[in-house]
């Protein structure tokens, strides 16, 4: 059994992006934004590379990007190296990210006649948390060996109302239970096997999810859940920068 991660890397990140001014260069993306002077995307990276279990890293990345990253990281960050790191073209949307992740590994395996198992283990981890602990991707990890497919969350800390848009504003429809209620974190863990049936039964549906547990969901896959961590924070905008860099110096 392997471990693979795919780090879905495409998006612009625009509530971290910031107006460039006439004549300067724009910001970059935010999955290569310094965090205590390193890319947010190689913090992440590393926590993974550290991982005994985990076999390889593939990053979708927008393709404009691929070639001045793969330099850096031979050049810069040796380190991260030492485990397969591969760097592929992402897509518009997250789903068509990992759906490219899937396809390259099984392409890549199926070339080196190492053909995928199908109890081999996905990770899929937003670029953008680099702050996860070893901890929580081995609570994914056995999670996964035991019941197919799991992801980390956190419980809800406030109250959670659900409400009804209209013209003039929300307007509270009920309040849920926290008691049933989680917070999605990554890693999110899966078998091979199920992991590719459900991105198959999603594209002959046309259902696009927003993570993807929520594609397991749809073809009534269960789906654990192991406690994940306020520091495996996402970072989406320039409050969560200051937020992380705090965590990193203590």
């Amino acid at each position: 059994m392997k471990v693979f991660v795919i780090l879905p890397a495409a998006g612009l990140g625009t509530r971290m992006a910031s107006h460039a001014a006439p004549g300067k260069k724009a910001a970059p993306s935010k999955q290569f934004t310094d965090l205590a002077g390193t890319p947010i995307l190689v913090h992440t990276l590393r926590k993974f590379a550290s991982v005994a279990r985990v076999s390889e890293v593939w990053v979708a990345l927008r393709q404009p990007e691929i070639s001045g990253f793969q330099a850096r990281l031979r050049q810069e960050y040796p380190d991260v190296m030492k485990k397969r790191v591969e760097l592929i073209e992402g897509g518009e949307q997250r789903q068509q990210s990992v759906a490219n992740g899937l396809k390259a590994i099984a392409a890549a395996h199926a070339e080196a006649g190492d053909e995928m198992a199908d109890d081999d283990i996905i990770l899929v981890h937003d670029a953008v948390r680099p702050l996860v602990s070893t901890e929580i991707i081995e609570d994914v990890l056995r999670a996964v060996e035991k019941h197919g497919a799991a992801i980390a969350g956190l419980p809800a800390i406030d109250t959670i109302k659900q409400v009804e848009r209209k013209p003039e504003g929300a307007v509270i429809h009920t309040t849920i239970p926290r008691a049933s209620v989680v917070m999605a974190q990554t890693p999110q863990g899966f078998r091979y096997g199920l992991l590719k049936k459900a991105f198959a039964d999603a594209a002959a549906d046309g259902f696009l999810g927003t993570d993807e547990a929520s594609l397991l969901e749809h073809t009534g896959v269960p789906v654990a859940v192991v406690m994940g961590s306020p520091r495996n924070l996402k970072i989406t905008a320039p409050a969560d920068m200051e937020l992380a860099e705090f965590y990193l110096k203590h």
